[in-house]
This record gives structure tokens, C-alpha cells and sequence, in this order.
């Protein structure tokens, strides 16, 4: 039996020596390569300068390691035009295959949402989502008549494009913008607006597999059945900048960080407040570099600051005052440069109020006590009655509360009498006879 075993396990060593160059070459080949690879990543929240970045490191990645297709799972409510233009280009300029996919169940792609799906190469909405309308907004407050009309014509005018370009429903894009028009999942892609329906990940890549990807001058079909997701997440940056980035919050963390260092400034030592204000001043740039800021916003709230700091140590009759007043309330209004983005009103008016009555109150009175009567330190004794305990002739000691002092009078002064303190030399006390008095 030893012999059969030797025997058959010298034939199996020749036959895999054998078969061995064969079945390297078969794992070689084109159908036994890995599955391809998707990237995926979630955009959620307003449409902002921050998904924005999230948006191109992921296009970025997906190209640099080779992926399949970019898949990004979407929920916005909207957002900044700016940002979403921006966005747009990026889709419709990747080198890898977008696919726009809006879930989950309740999701929904509004506003700004509606053009980031109209630009994708496959767009497809999970069951129970809903996209539009595209009416142009400002985040904070209505718009005027005329910047309204400039807007929604400039919006519509963008979504036909975007829609002619990807072959999607051109009048619904528009009267989307237009008319504000919404549509569910089912409807969209009745309408031509969206690809498809999925409610999974494979059943998304499935039914995405062989759809046209147009690029200028080529033409392919996406390969991505049975590929494997790879999952992005977003930087610590950028998931930091998505809770400071908003106008409202950073605008609060701009005036603390003003409040913080200009008291450190008329109290130095205080230290507390310096510190706070630097943190909260080095979070606020760090929003606002995620904003669109407007210089000269910027410049006037620096400005006003200034102008009250100035009205509390210049005799100006109120004139500085006012204008600093005026140059918070102008410099909060305009703080942004996006019509969709701007501090809220009555913020800015609060946020004003409160500053001018905390420099020209609490500062100024501050300032007039200081410059007011000293009631620590020799200047406290002056005025004070004291009692000689030995006589004054010129000099002796008095007692003032309790305490006992040497002092010097020009006229003799006798052990019980009462004297006035005039004057302050080192420790000793100049007293006057607090009633005339006769010599010894």
C-alpha cells in the first residue's frame, strides 16, 4: 500500500508540473481578471463650497486609482449657485463616469440638487425620493422682483443646457426652474428627467451596465455590473467646515472674536478673553474661507468696531459712534457676495444693538471711572479725619481707622485734638487742625 500511495503521489506532482503553465496563462486571461471597482460617496446637506471639495477629491480619486464610476449618493435641499456650478462643470468634465443617485427612501434633490442630477451620466433616483423644484432662493430672506426675474432666467437658461447635454427632458428642466415644478421617482423617469429607479447598490450598477458615457469627440458604455463599491468618506476638514460654514455661525464667531480681544485690550492681564477671542476668531476665518466674503463687508464691520472703540476716548459728540453703528449693520447685510447667502436681518440688527450699547455703556463708563476720583491708594485719604495720639510739633502720630500713622502739621497739635488729612509723603500723613486751635 506505502508503494501505491508513493506511486500516485508522484503522479499527482507530475500532472500539476505539468498543467501548471496552462493554468497560469488561464488566469491571465480577460474573464478572469478581478471585477471592476466603484467609488462611492454620500453628499448630504446644502450645497456648499465644502461639497464641493468633497465632490473633487472625489473625482480626483476615482481617476487616480482607476475606478469603474463615481457614484454619489444624494440628499440636498440646495444651496449655493456658486457652488453648484462649480459642481456641475466638474460632472460634466470627470474623466471617470458620474453616477448621481438619489437615496435613500425619503431623500429628495431640490433646488441646486436638480441640476447636479441633470448633469450626471446616469442619473437614477431610489423609490420613495422626489426631485425638484429649481426655483433660484436666497437662503436667508426673499428676494427683490427684479433680482428674482434676473435669477430663475439665468437658472433656466443653465438647466436647459445641462439637460440638452445629457439628453434628458428639456421643458421639464426648465419649467422646474420656472414653474417649480416637482416629480417623484416614477414620474422623473416617465419624463425622461432620470434613468432609472434602484433600490440597491447592485441593483443600481446592474441596470447602469452598458449605458452611453458622452465625452467631446467619444462615446463608451459603462461597465460596472457586478463591480465592488469602495466607500469614500469625507476629510475631518471638511466634515469640521460643514457645521462652522454657515453664514449665520460665522458671522456670530467673527463678532465674538471682536468682543474677545478688543476687551483683553482695555483690561490686559484679563487674559481669558484674549484667549477666547483668538479661538473664536481663527474659527470664524476658518468659515469664512468656505464662504463667499465680501471684502468690503469685511472690511466695514472692522471699521465700525473701530469707530466705537474710538467714541468711547474721543470727544466726538456721538458722531463716531453713529458711524460705527451704520458701518456693523452695512458691513453684516453685506458680509457675502452670493445673493443665495447672507446673514439674517434681524441677527444683524441684533448683533448691532448690542454692540453699540456695550462699547458707549459698559466700556465708557469704565473710561469715566477711570479718569474719575481715586478711592484706593494715598488719593483715598485725603479729606479723612484723624485723631493725635502724640502731639504734632510738628510731628507725631495720629490714628486713622485703627491704624496708626506718623504725621506732620504746621501748627501744634495736642493728644486728642482732630486734624484733616491734606496731603500724602511716603507714610507720613500732612494733617490741618480740623478746628482752629490755640498754641501751647
Amino acid at each position: 500500500m506505502n508503494a501505491v500511495a508513493r506511486r500516485c503521489s508522484l503522479g499527482l506532482a507530475l500532472a500539476c508540473a505539468i498543467a501548471w503553465p496552462a493554468i497560469a496563462a488561464a488566469a491571465k486571461q480577460p474573464g478572469a481578471a478581478s471585477p471592476p471597482r466603484v467609488l462611492v460617496v454620500r453628499l448630504e446637506g446644502v450645497v456648499s463650497p465644502i461639497m464641493d471639495d468633497v465632490l473633487a477629491s472625489a473625482i480626483e480619486r476615482a481617476r487616480r486609482d482607476g475606478h469603474a464610476a463615481l457614484v454619489i449618493e444624494l440628499n440636498t435641499p440646495g444651496g449655493l449657485e456658486r457652488s453648484m456650478r462649480t459642481m456641475v462643470q466638474r460632472i460634466l468634465a470627470s474623466p471617470v463616469p458620474v453616477i448621481v443617485w438619489v437615496t435613500p427612501g425619503g431623500a429628495h434633490a431640490a433646488s441646486a440638487g436638480v441640476f447636479l442630477t441633470l448633469a450626471a451620466d446616469v442619473a437614477a433616483m431610489a423609490p420613495g425620493t422626489n426631485i425638484g423644484a429649481a426655483t433660484p432662493v436666497s437662503l436667508q430672506g426673499p428676494m427683490d422682483s427684479t433680482l428674482a426675474r434676473k435669477a430663475a432666467n439665468d437658472a433656466a437658461a443653465f438647466a436647459r443646457t445641462v439637460a440638452t447635454q445629457r439628453g434628458r427632458d428639456v421643458k421639464w428642466a426648465e419649467a422646474a426652474v420656472r414653474e417649480a415644478v416637482a416629480a417623484s421617482e416614477k414620474e422623473a423617469v416617465e419624463r425622461g428627467v432620470v434613468d432609472l429607479v434602484a433600490s440597491t447598490m447592485p441593483e443600481l450598477l446592474r441596470l447602469s451596465e452598458g449605458r452611453p458615457v458622452r465625452r467631446p469627440g467619444s462615446t463608451t458604455e459603462l461597465q460596472v455590473a457586478g463591480a465592488v463599491p469602495v466607500r469614500m468618506e469625507a476629510s475631518f476638514r471638511q466634515k469640521a467646515l460643514g457645521h462652522l460654514a454657515e453664514p449665520n455661525i460665522a458671522y456670530l464667531l467673527l463678532m465674538l472674536g471682536f468682543y474677545g480681544i478688543l476687551f483683553e485690550l482695555q483690561n490686559p492681564g484679563a487674559i481669558l478673553p484674549g484667549v477666547a477671542g483668538a479661538i473664536f476668531l481663527l474659527l470664524a476665518f476658518l468659515a469664512l474661507s468656505a464662504l463667499p466674503v465680501n471684502v468690503v463687508g469685511l472690511a466695514l464691520l472692522l471699521v465700525g468696531i473701530g469707530f466705537l472703540l474710538a467714541e468711547v476716548k474721543v470727544q466726538s459728540h456721538g458722531i463716531l459712534g453713529v458711524g460705527g453703528a451704520i458701518a456693523l449693520a452695512i458691513g453684516g447685510l453685506i458680509l457675502f457676495d452670493d445673493g443665495a447667502v447672507r446673514v439674517a436681518r434681524p441677527l444683524v440688527l441684533a448683533v448691532t444693538a448690542i454692540t453699540v450699547a456695550f462699547f458707549l455703556l459698559v466700556v465708557g463708563a469704565a473710561l469715566r471711572a477711570r479718569r474719575g476720583v481715586r478711592h484706593t491708594g494715598a488719593g483715598a485719604l485725603l479729606g479723612r479725619h484723624v485723631l493725635v495720639i502724640e502731639a504734632l510739633a510738628p510731628r507725631g502720630r495720629v490714628r486713622l481707622d485703627g491704624e496708626v500713622w506718623n504725621a506732620e502739621a504746621p501748627v501744634t497739635l495736642h493728644v486728642g485734638a482732630e486734624g484733616v488729612v491734606t496731603g500724602v509723603e511716603g507714610l507720613t500723613l500732612r494733617v490741618q487742625p480740623a478746628a482752629p486751635t490755640r498754641e501751647g
